[in-house]
Order: structure tokens, then sequence, then C-alpha cells
């Protein structure tokens, strides 16, 4: 199999059906901000000289009141990372959500500024960065009342410049929440205004109502919420982070130019802190693309991802070298063998998983000659080269190792086949039980005792005939009758036995409805029989050394294909069959058990960390376009996992386990573009940018912050042209939410 070399769609197997969907929109302008008016009332009138009179009624004043200094926790919808959360999180970018949608932009930032730009933004600061008051990043603030901020009593920084006039009396007493930022830690940091405006933006999250040919519905104001997103990443050697809400009203004119230098002190309108682990710079999209490519983009050779162990020869081999490299394509390995004379030798070993499609086999249900009693009839000899293929002869002997070593199997299958003998043999002695076994034949009739089975018969019939031509109603009152009178004169009932031979008794197997009927003989006991067979057909009773016996085959950091050899199976599973049995009979009953469930048709193994540290990562395997669901899936040891599927595949899928929506890059340092218009919104386009790698979106200075509309090399300008935007047309602050949405990563093997 190779790796596909673009991306294929990623549906979810085991993610529920969709019950809602997501909607992103630029921002919301209220018809008046936050603020204090005067309504003035003039009305003209016209005198009786026709000339015009002005009355003017006395100014109402009234305030237009959105939260300002503080508002209420309460209306905080989620954060990410969550507060306290530890995790990896160098490439996230932090967000808040909050429930009133229209809170960003309720208030001017600034006269003059743009009514889209947000008086809020999101900051994240490190261990050390706030050494005067919060240095552990754990989210102190200096709190007191509005009017003290105003008035600088809650410490050094340059408070807000806010026009007395667009005060509040009540405001004054306020509590509010503040932090000083130094200043060159401020001027690294600070988001400009027109960057604000793509830092937050309203997301819709209801009902999948269709989005067909522009007919979108409106915004359902229930589901309507606010997000912030900060321009920052956290700190790839890990440590203590923590984000405030900030409101930049006041501080505008240091947003454009540098802060003083005594720093600035900003209202914190909320906080929360997290701690982000060092970053090994190889995450889930670096493993699983390492599984797939050799470079990151080269595609592994088909032959490399086969389940074999590689092997170089002479270009054109032949005899007894093309023999070797021809067995070891398909999946064998050579091993040292000991034979019964002592002689030592090699021989060729292959367990149940091939590199490539075995051979067919006889099908057991043909008669005897597909069945093996014996692992020396499954032993392969090479003549002409005289060396062993010992596959299945090996299989055989795991299989019944596997049975002897399980008690519990052992004794439900001895005591099945003790239960179907005995069945077997009232059937050939009774040829008229054996003629009814296909229609009203129950296995109590062919198991008790027949003193038992003419009793019931006495009890129960009526006056019909009992099935033996003998009419029931009187029977057992004549009988009563009769005992003593033959009993006084000697008289004895005899009846004359025919003897069956060993052939008699497995002829009857071959009749309709007798096959059935035995496997009723011992319910309980077979059902364990099979119950514990169909396992060793899923391979569940085997252990990795009996999958891959050359670790060569399934190396580190490695994944690999392979076809299920059903033959080897079924040798296992006669072999386990084998314990116990007799002679001829017990191996005609042991036919009984093999048709239990299917055979796997291909497995997929996958050695490598990703099985540790991301134990639920989805696999999604296709024919065509259906979904394939896997019949097992495993996991040996700590880091290799085997997914088993009852048909070969065309398509297999890793996928990121998923999680809550948030922002940020991926592994490999690229975003999934998104479309952005049309009826495909949000349909994958690519990776951005190519070559990978987001550095050069980053502010220069080495804080991780990403430059959206700054002087040089600017993330906004380069998304856009990634979208064949030009003349001055930029992606809108909705638009570029849906494009840094860190979605779970995902990588595609396909079969040529």
């Amino acid at each position: 199999m190779t790796t596909t070399s673009e991306p294929a769609p990623q549906p979810r197997t085991s993610a529920p059906a969709a019950e809602h969907r997501t909607r992103f929109f630029d921002h919301r302008i209220p018809s008046l901000y936050a603020g204090r008016y005067i309504i003035g009332n003039r009305q003209i009138l016209k005198d009786v000289d026709g000339a015009d009179r002005t009355v003017d009624a006395a100014p109402q004043p009234f305030d237009v009141v959105q939260p300002r200094f503080s508002f209420d926790p309460t209306g905080i919808n989620a954060r990410f990372p969550v507060p306290d959360a530890v995790g990896t999180y160098s490439q996230t970018l932090a967000h808040i959500n909050l429930d009133a949608p229209g809170l960003p932009w309720a208030r001017l930032l600034a006269e003059g500024q743009p009514g889209a730009v947000p008086w809020m933004a999101l900051l994240l600061f490190r261990e050390g960065e706030l050494p005067d008051e919060d240095p552990d990043a754990v989210g102190l603030v200096k709190a007191g009342t509005v009017r003290e901020l105003l008035d600088g009593d809650l410490g050094d920084g340059v408070v807000p410049g806010i026009d007395p006039q667009s005060m509040r009396p009540d405001e004054y007493d306020e509590q509010c929440a503040t932090i000083r930022v130094p200043a060159e830690l401020f001027d690294a940091v600070k988001p400009l205004p027109v960057e604000m405006g793509y830092l937050a933006h309203l997301r819709e999250g209801g009902r999948p109502d269709a989005t067909v040919f522009g007919a979108d519905p409106e915004p359902d104001e229930g589901e309507l919420n606010a997000v912030l997103v900060a321009n920052r990443f956290p700190a790839a050697t890990g440590g203590r982070h923590v984000a405030h809400l900030v409101s930049l009203e006041g501080h505008d004119r240091y947003l454009t130019a540098p802060a003083p230098a005594e720093g600035v002190r900003l209202v914190s309108l909320a906080s929360w802190s997290f701690t982000t682990e060092p970053d090994s710079g190889i995450g889930f999209g670096d493993l699983a693309q390492h599984l797939a490519t050799t470079d990151g983009k080269t595609p592994r050779p088909a032959d490399e991802l086969r389940l074999r162990v590689p092997a170089s020869g002479p270009a054109n081999p032949a005899g007894p070298q093309k023999e070797a490299l021809d067995r070891m394509a398909g999946g064998a390995v050579a091993l040292p063998q000991r034979l019964e004379s002592g002689e030592r030798t090699l021989a060729f070993y292959q367990g149940p998983l091939t590199a490539q499609p075995a051979q067919e086999l006889p099908d057991p249900s043909a008669g005897p000659e597909g069945r093996l009693d014996s692992a020396g009839e499954a032993l392969i000899y090479l003549q002409q080269y005289g060396v062993f293929d010992t596959a299945y002869a090996a299989a055989f002997t795991i299989g019944r190792t596997l049975a002897l070593a399980d008690a519990e199997f052992r004794t439900a299958l001895l005591e099945f086949r003790s239960a179907a003998r005995t069945a077997a043999r009232r059937l050939a002695s009774h040829p008229d039980l054996a003629s009814r076994a296909a229609t009203a034949l129950t296995a109590r009739q062919v198991t008790a005792p027949l003193a038992y089975e003419a009793f019931d018969r006495l009890l129960t019939a009526g006056d019909s005939d009992d099935g033996y031509g003998r009419g029931g109603s009187a029977r057992l009152v004549q009988a009563l009758d009769q005992a003593g009178s033959q009993l006084r004169s000697g008289r004895r009932r005899t009846a004359a036995r025919t003897r069956r031979s060993p052939g008699d008794v497995r002829a009857v197997l071959t009749q309709p409805g007798v096959a059935g009927l035995l496997t009723q003989a011992a319910a309980v006991e077979f059902d364990k029989v099979t119950g514990w067979l169909n396992a060793l057909r899923r391979l569940e009773l085997l252990d990795l050394s009996h999958l891959v016996p050359d670790s060569r085959a399934l190396p580190a950091e490695s994944i690999r294909f392979a076809y299920v050899d059903a033959a080897w199976v079924r040798a296992a599973v006669d072999g386990a069959l084998s314990v116990g049995v007799g002679h001829a009979l017990d191996a005609d009953l042991n036919a009984l058990a093999i048709g239990g469930g299917p055979v796997p048709k291909c497995a997929v193994l996958i050695n490598s960390s990703l099985v540790p540290n991301w134990p639920n990562t989805i696999v999604t395997a296709y024919t065509g376009q259906d979904v394939v669901e896997p019949v097992r899936d495993a996991v040996f040891g700590t880091e290799t996992r085997l997914i088993l599927f009852p048909e070969v595949i065309d398509r297999f899928e890793l996928a990121e386990p998923p999680r809550g929506l948030c922002f940020g890059i991926g592994d490999v340092g690229t975003i999934e573009l998104r479309e952005i218009t049309g009826d495909r919104i949000g349909h994958p386009m690519g990776e951005f940018p190519q070559p990978a790698g987001f550095a050069r979106f980053l502010r220069p200075g080495g804080r991780d912050v990403l430059n959206l509309d700054g002087p040089g090399d600017a993330l906004l300008p380069a998304l856009s042209s990634a979208h064949g935007l030009g003349g001055g047309q930029r992606v809108s602050s909705a638009q570029f939410a849906l494009q840094m949405i860190n979605a779970p990563q995902a990588q595609t093997f396909s079969r040529p």
C-alpha cells in the first residue's frame, strides 16, 4: 500500500451523527455603542403671521449600559485550554467564549476607530513576564475600585485615559482587577488595531439546517457566542501560562506607538492559567507522517508497507536464491530446524499474516481430504531444495498446544464429543429415530436413557399414533392391567438387538438434520467449543511472536499491511480439535465445530508511540466508498496495535482523537486551508503554507506572537493570496477563524 498525495475525506466511524452545525460571523455592531447620550427634542411651529417659532424641550439624558471594568464570570461559556489544564499546547492559540455575543463590540475602542475593532483582547503571558504582581503566572491581580484605578492608587503603570464625561457616577465605586504589563512586553505582544478585528468573531452552533444555494437561515440568537483568540503561542519549552481578557479602552494610543517606560496598567476582565508541557517536536501529525513517508513528502513504497523482512538479492535471482527471496517476499522467515534424525537445517516459517495472498487449500467441508489429523500431514517438503515449509505444521501444533493449555476448552470439547457419540450411536441403532432427525426429533430423545423415553411415551401419548405405529390412548392402562398376569405366568418381553458397526454410526452423520441435532446433544459445551475456536480464528489466542516471527518485519515507528492466511488459521483449528481424538468418529464429530465464524481477510499492524500516547486514535477503513468495521482491535504490550478486517480494504485512515473546537497549527507547521465561498464552505483545500513552517508568520523577538498584519511577512495577506483574493481584498475575521481551526489531523493510506 502507498500513501495518497492529496488529503482524503475524513469520516469518523466512531463519532456520533452530527446533531448541530457551526457557523462563523465577523462581528456584531450595535445600533448604539455603550456610553452616555442626550436626546434633544425641538419643535418648529408656524406663527399666525407665518413666521417659524422654535420650541426646545428639556434635554433628556440616557445611558447605554454595558460591562466596562468587570462582568459576571457566569457569562463565560468556555475557555481553552481549560483552567488549570496540563498538556502540550505550544501549537494552540488560547481562546475564550462569551455568552454575550455583542460584548466585544459594545463600545468603541476610541473615537475614530472602526466599529469592527473590539475594545477588548486576549493576551497571554508566561512565567516571569509579570514580575511585579504575578511572577509565577498563576492569575494574581491587583484589585480595587475604578476610582482607585483612575487615580493611580493601584500601583505602577499608566492607567487608562478615559474621558470623565463618559463615566457614570456609580461606575467609580465598581470593583475591578488590574495587571501591570512592562513596556517592552506590552509592545511585543500587543495586537495592532487592524489585527484586533481578526482576533474576535461570532460563533453559532445550531440545528443542522441545510445550507443550499446560499439560502442560509438567520443566526439563532440563542446559539450565538462571542469568541476572542490570543495572538500568541505558549512556549515550546513548557511552563505555566496565564491568559487575561483585558480592556484596551483608553490605551489605544499605545497600540500604534511605544508604550510608556513605566508600563501600562490594564483592566483584567477575566483570567485563567494553565501549564503546557515541553514540546518534544514530535506530535500526532509528525508520527503519522513518518509512518507514511520517508522524508515528510515522499510516500513510502508499497513493498515497504507489507509485513515482511526486508531482503536484498541479485538483480536476476535463480534457483534456490529465487525460491528463498520469493518466500520471504510473501512474509516467510528462515529459522533453524532440527530434524528427527538429529540433523540441523533451515526451514521456512510463516504466521497467519502474509505479505501476499495465500494459496487456496481444500475446503474442510469437502471431506476428510480437507482435514488435518496431525502436524506431519501439514509439513511441506521442498524436495528440490531439501528444506521444509513448516507454516501449516506449526499452525497445527500451536492450535493443539493452546487447546491442551486451556482446561475449560479441553473439558468442553471432550464432553461435547462424548454426548455427540452417544447420540450418534442411538440414531444408528434406531433407524426410525434417524429418519425423524430432520423434523420432530429433540435432543433429549437421543440423549436420555431409552427406558426414560419409553415411559415418557406412555405418559404423554394421546389418541393419535405415538410415532412408532401404535395407538397411545390406552397403552399405559393396558400395560398396568396385563403386568400382573404376565409376571405370574413367567412371560418376559424380549426385543432383538441389532449390532451396528462403526461405519454405520459414521454414515448416520450424513443424514439430513443429524448434524444440527448432535450439536444440541451438549449445547452448552458446544457453544464453549465454538466460542473458543472463533476467538482463535480472530487470532485472539495468539501471541505477537506467532503473528510477527521476526521483529525486522515490524520495526519501531512503522505500519504494515497484511493478508490473513485462512489455511493457516484452519490448520490451527484442526490442531485444537485434534485433542482427545481416539477414532474416526471423533474426527468426524470435529467437523461439526468447523463451521464457526469467518476468518478475517486482512490486517493492519502499527508499531509506534502513537499507540500509547494517543490511545483513542480513530481508525477508518474503506472498500470503495463503504466503511469497513474491524472484527478485532487489540494492543500488544504498549506500542503495537493490531486491527483485523472482514474483507480486504482499499483505504486506511489514522485520525487524531477529536477534541473541542480550538485554534492553532498542526504538528508539521501548517494549517488546513478551507473553502470560504460557495456551497462547500469548510471543505479542505490542502495544507498551508508550502513549504511547511509557520515561523515565517511570527513577529521577531522570539516571543511566538503572530504577525497578522504588521510589517514583514504577515499571515493575513498570505492567506488572502492563497484563496485567490486580489485587488486589496482580504479574508474576513470569520473566514480567518475558519482557517485557524486546529482540526484533528489524519493520515490516509491507499492500496495501489
